[in-house]
């Protein structure tokens, strides 16, 4: 696997690699992260790749990111409760 750009947008830390004909773009917020997996040859180079972010598309991320959190300090009551 190898990392083809790290850089930062929307608050997130995102990572490009190139591994099996796919690129993973990797988005990270805290101790969450989305990974998603494309074929490499849909896209021209990594600057077409990057342009796939655009303004929504981070924005559903951070979406997303907000119902995992929700979803793990649920997890975390129910247990807390359970072991009680």
């Amino acid at each position: 696997m190898r990392v083809l750009k790290e850089f930062t947008m929307e608050g997130c830390r995102v990572t490009l690699f190139q591994w099996n004909n796919r690129y993973l773009i990797k988005i990270e917020a805290g101790p969450m992260e989305q990974t998603f997996k494309v074929d490499q040859f849909e896209f021209a180079g990594d600057d077409e790749l990057i342009s796939l972010l655009d303004e929504t598309f981070m924005k559903e991320a951070l979406a997303r990111f907000s119902d995992m959190a929700s979803s793990m300090q649920s997890a975390r009551e129910r247990l807390q409760n359970h072991t009680l």
